[in-house]
């Protein structure tokens, strides 16, 4: 199988190099240092049950694509929409397209711009760039994917390298269900510079509360917007340090690297909805606040890997 990873990050060099691991043809188009440490070395691949090196091509360029039968379509949410312009020349014609990012309506966004069908799929995964052509895994990385003609397949082939997938009707539930555990995590790990496990591990600090006061309010928005989450919505939250406590959210880590995050798709969405909703989401406007207040003075968002 020959397959493109578009914006290949953290979580697109780690299902990239699971692929990889098991014998398919793999592009990862990437930032630049990242692209030339693969071409050079190889994708370091070090997961909590074995490290490898991979050798595979890399590229900063979408016409790496050409010729994919999948493109696993990774980028910023900030970024779908110009990096699927820059994509839809170079797809194949038959070429299938996941949306495997953080947010809820990216697919809906990249398949407006590439003019065809996008899968969309949830990533409970927990990795980082440790350096340039190095992924670290810290945990998790199963798929929930929506039904479409080729994902019996897909989960087939994702599962043989070691990616369990689910194929759910109710993917939309799940994206929600994804961006409330973003809400409720990735601020508040950029704002203190601390993994997940540190956070909930507070003695005397009511983070729970916290966490629940962000949770009731997404519960909110989704419940006026027709999204039906899972029950045990605020146990998974509270649950989710254990499972991966070293973890430093996605948005921390941008910041971290200088970059703008996408704190504006996880809970800058929650506001924006809840005020077209009518209703009130002041935790999750004073995390998005605090978050765009910390990116001051950043450059602007030029693309890049989610």
């Amino acid at each position: 199988m020959k397959i493109a990873v578009m914006g290949a990050g953290a979580v697109g060099c780690y299902y990239g190099g699971m692929l990889a691991r098991a014998g398919h043809e793999v592009t990862l188009i990437a930032r630049a240092h990242h692209a030339q440490a693969i071409n050079a070395h190889g994708l370091l691949l070090e997961t909590q049950a074995f490290t490898q090196r991979l050798r595979m091509a890399a590229s900063t360029d979408a016409s790496a694509v050409r010729g994919a039968q999948w493109v696993l379509f990774c980028v910023k949410s900030t970024d779908t929409e110009s990096a699927g312009r820059a994509l839809a020349p170079h797809l194949a014609e038959g070429a299938v397209v996941l949306s495997l990012q953080n947010g809820v309506d990216n697919a809906e966004r990249l398949q407006a711009v590439i003019g065809r069908p996008v899968i969309p799929a949830v990533v409970y995964v927990a990795t980082e760039m440790a350096g340039p052509g190095h992924v670290r895994h810290h945990g998790r990385g199963e798929l929930v994917m929506a039904p479409a003609p080729a994902s019996a397949t897909i989960a087939t082939t994702l599962g043989a390298a070691g990616v369990p997938v689910q194929v759910s009707d109710n993917v939309a539930g799940a994206l929600w269900a994804k961006l409330v555990l973003n809400c409720a995590y990735n601020a508040l790990s950029a704002i203190t510079r601390l993994p997940y496990g540190e956070i909930m591990h507070s003695p005397g600090l009511a983070v729970p509360q916290v966490m629940q006061d962000i949770v009731h309010e997404c519960q909110r928005v989704a419940q006026a917007s027709g999204i039906a989450l899972p029950a045990d919505t605020l146990d998974a939250v509270l649950r989710l340090a254990a499972t991966m406590p070293a973890q430093m959210s996605s948005t921390a880590q941008d910041l971290a690297r200088g970059r703008r995050s996408e704190i504006d798709h996880l809970n800058g969405f929650i506001v924006r909805r809840g005020e077209a909703l009518g209703i009130a989401t002041p935790v999750n406007r004073l995390l998005h606040t605090l978050v765009r207040l910390l990116e001051k003075g950043l450059p602007a968002q030029q693309g890049g890997a989610a």
